[in-house]
């Protein structure tokens, strides 16, 4: 394959006065065959008589100053010859950062530097080709001279000029139809032949057997129809490799980064499914690596790993909020989602950096630093991954030894020789055997230092190992201490409460009472975590707004004695929640005129006072059970009232 390589020494094509010059490199198969300096002009005669398969470019300013210009641009150039920007298509980089997926350093000031750079990027598969015409095109045959006033022979000439381009015409419809294109026709009749013959077929240039040209009579123009905008198409056609971290939940969270560690992309949504998102990650690319930012990775990030076969990463322990921070503090996050999602992807990018410079130092120039990484953190080694790529050489063949008959000579002359090269022989294999014992010795002598530092190693390998895991067995244990001593802390206050609580039930004229914030379930489940709730204990409540029947229910099970209702003089004047304790059977009484005393979840009421309450409760206990029976009877006598009505009306 043939490249050329161009960057701008001076000039620009907008310039009027001084028009631009270009470096130009040709290199082909990998190897850089020619460098010189061309103007446009010049550039565009060497393609024309080259036809090079691929005209690489960092940017399609350096050839068009607008894309009227572009379009005229590329329509010169050969129908084989594809124009590449390396940089990339609608989305641009800097060549140095393309060049350095490649292992390629460019200087900023060369511009040979920078046009090699980009012809070894595009033979390597790199950029995007520049698409400006339709999959058709124009093929329009016409005069190629003025038929003028003319003279005596004025008519022949014109049937000379009109028949040539009757018969051109019908030579490229032959093409067509051989090559098997479909197109349309229109001729143009004229006196003699046609004036103009027009094609419209349906397939784009570099397929069309004809070419543009000029004869003396006769010229042949070959057109793409244009685009509405200038489209560009990877030219490799292989997705980037991406680091993809995922936060899933009710609101997914998705980052994507190269494996340079730029950020590509970061969204966040309430709407997408599973599908969505490896829709979008296919948008973007082709993840290598999905990570998470906790040690288990979860179900829904393992299918989206799957669905692009990468490797799993997950860190050694759950991040910390902090942790995630520090990793995402230079990006711009909109919720803890993204946060999360970057900081999984970065964390996977921070623990593989190391091996991706390493990987940048031992591989040559002009290979995809992206494929190379791909394949060694797939498990293969990097002697395979090049080895691969590299094309076999036939092995030059045995070279030929000539042997030069020696002459005859007498008998004495003959035993004098070989006598000779008999000594001359044994010579030589007296020093080929003292070479063989000193390569031994030195090969025993490696041997056993190869002996000595693998036992070295392998002590140290194991002695790291046991470090390694006796230090995350003091983490683990540090854990599960400082876990233990907050549990401790806990129980301890836990059983300080109890004690007081006990205290308290020794005295014969106070009774101990529970105190419950509010009148709530996660009130009274801290309550009984605290103090437990058990049968026949005092329960007051400071509020009884919140209350629900769920929370009554567990306390009636519970068989506790009484609710205290409100703190000091405050009265209670909720009836639903009266009427609630009253068809439970559950004792409800107000705090008023009771003096009740209050410190902390624990607190207590005179004996006297309680029962005095509890009394007047049991009589509107009472009268409350008689009214209800009331109402149950009325409601019976009513119901029997009525059957008898109808049974009246049915037989009257």
């Amino acid at each position: 394959m043939k490249t050329f390589g161009i960057d701008v020494i001076r000039g620009s094509v907008r310039s009027r006065s001084r028009r631009p010059a270009y470096a130009l490199i040709t290199m082909e198969e990998g190897t850089v065959t020619s460098e010189s300096e061309v103007t446009l002009y010049r550039l565009q005669r060497r393609l024309a008589s080259e036809e090079p398969d691929i005209l690489a470019v960092d940017s399609l300013q350096e050839v068009a100053a607008d894309q009227s210009e572009l379009f005229a641009f590329i329509q010169a150039l050969p129908p084989s010859t594809r124009l590449v920007q390396v940089t990339g298509g609608e989305r641009k980089e800097t060549l140095q950062k393309v060049a350095a997926r490649y292992n390629i350093s460019v200087s900023k000031t060369d511009p040979y530097a920078e046009a090699r750079a980009a012809a070894l990027i595009a033979s390597s598969g790199g950029g995007a080709e520049v698409i400006a015409f339709e999959n058709s095109c124009d093929i329009t045959v016409s005069r190629h001279r003025s038929i003028g006033k003319g003279g005596w022979s004025q008519n022949r000439y014109i049937r000379k000029i009109h028949g040539s381009v009757l018969r051109k015409g019908r030579e490229i419809e032959s093409a067509l139809s051989d090559a098997g294109l479909k197109f349309e026709k229109k001729e143009y009749t004229a006196f003699g032949g046609a004036s103009r013959v027009q094609f419209r077929v349906y397939a784009s240039r570099d397929m069309v057997p004809v070419r543009t040209s000029r004869g003396p009579d006769v010229q042949v123009r070959i057109s793409g129809r244009r685009l509405d905008r200038i489209r560009f198409k990877p030219l490799s056609g292989k997705p980037r490799y991406l680091i993809a971290g995922i936060d899933p939940g009710t609101t997914i969270g998705i980052a994507a980064i190269d494996l340079d560690g730029n950020l590509m992309h970061l969204i966040s949504s309430r709407q997408m499914t599973m599908s969505d998102v490896i829709e979008e990650l296919y948008r973007i690319g082709k993840p290598l690596i999905v990570a998470s930012d906790v040690h288990q990775m979860p179900f829904s990030v393992e299918k989206i790993r799957r669905a692009f076969n990468a490797v799993a990463y997950t860190p050694r322990h759950d991040r910390s909020i902090e942790e995630k921070w520090e990793l995402t503090k230079a990006y711009g996050t909109s919720n803890d989602h993204e946060r999360d999602a970057l900081s999984a992807a970065l964390d996977a990018y921070r623990q593989y950096r190391n091996k991706f410079q390493n990987i940048s130092k031992r591989v040559p120039p002009g290979i995809d630093l992206d494929e190379v990484r791909a394949g060694v953190i797939r498990g293969k080694s990097l002697e395979h991954i090049l080895g691969s790529r590299e094309e076999t050489v036939p092995p030059a063949p045995p070279a030929v030894q000539e042997t030069e008959e020696a002459p005859p000579s007498p008998v004495d002359e003959r035993v004098m020789e070989l006598d000779g090269l008999v000594k001359r022989l044994r010579g030589y294999i007296d020093d080929l055997s003292s070479d063989v014992k000193e390569k031994d010795a030195e090969i025993e002598r490696l041997g056993r230092l190869c002996t000595r530092l693998r036992s070295e190693d392998g002590e140290r390998m194991r002695r790291d190992a046991e470090i390694a895991r006796r230090d995350a067995t003091i983490r683990s244990q540090k854990n599960l201490l400082r876990k233990a001593e907050k549990r401790s802390k806990k129980l301890n206050r836990q059983v300080s409460r109890l004690k007081r609580f006990a205290d308290l039930q020794m005295n014969g004229d106070h009774i101990p009472v529970k105190v419950l914030d509010s009148l709530t379930r996660d009130a009274v489940r801290s309550l009984n975590e605290d103090l437990g709730i058990n049968e026949g204990d005092i329960i007051a409540a400071a509020k009884t707004d919140g209350w629900g029947r769920s929370v009554l229910e567990f306390l009636h099970t519970a068989k506790i004695r009484v609710i205290i209702a409100g703190t000091g003089e405050k009265a209670v004047h909720d009836g639903q929640l009266l009427l609630a304790c009253s068809e439970l059977e559950l004792p409800f009484i107000p705090a008023s005129g009771l003096d009740l005393r209050i410190r902390g979840r624990t607190g207590t009421v005179p004996r006297v006072k309680l029962d005095e309450a509890l009394v007047l409760w049991e009589r509107d206990f009472e009268a409350y059970r008689q009214e209800k029976k009331t109402e149950l009877l009325e409601s019976i006598f009513r119901e029997y009232r009525s059957e008898r009505e109808r049974e009246v009306r049915r037989h009257g």
